[in-house]
């Protein structure tokens, strides 16, 4: 599934730029899905019930718009994305790289409103 917000939906960003992107069931869990937020592509992970993390659609590696299709796991209790092309190995709560410690994804904060996922970017 890729989410796309039309304008229509933009308009609903509050003041803090928060952006209603989907109803959390929408997501799978432990995969990744794209959406194109306010401009910005980004990758989107529910990592629990209650918990979806949000970074760069954007490999730093390559520059390639494919994180969404990274391998997702965990370093002891810290969720992880595997790059698909090179396979570095992000933390999706900070960004660092834990294969190349002068590669990051940008992260995106996240929260859950009735159901539904907003971002801020």
């Amino acid at each position: 599934m890729t989410v796309i917000l039309d304008q229509e939906n933009l308009s609903a960003t509050t003041a803090s730029d928060w952006h209603r992107v989907c109803a959390v069931d929408e997501l799978e869990p432990a995969w990744g899905e794209a959406a194109l937020i306010a401009g910005h592509q980004v990758a989107l992970f529910r990592t629990g019930p209650d918990q979806v993390l949000a970074v760069t659609q954007q490999d730093p590696a390559t520059l390639s718009n494919v994180m969404a299709r990274g391998i997702v796991g965990s370093r002891g209790s810290r969720p992880t994305v595997a790059s698909p092309l090179h396979k570095e190995v992000y933390d999706l709560e900070t960004g660092e790289c834990f294969t190349n410690p002068e590669l990051r994804l940008a992260t995106y904060s996240t929260r859950l409103v009735d159901g539904f996922l907003e971002v801020t970017v």
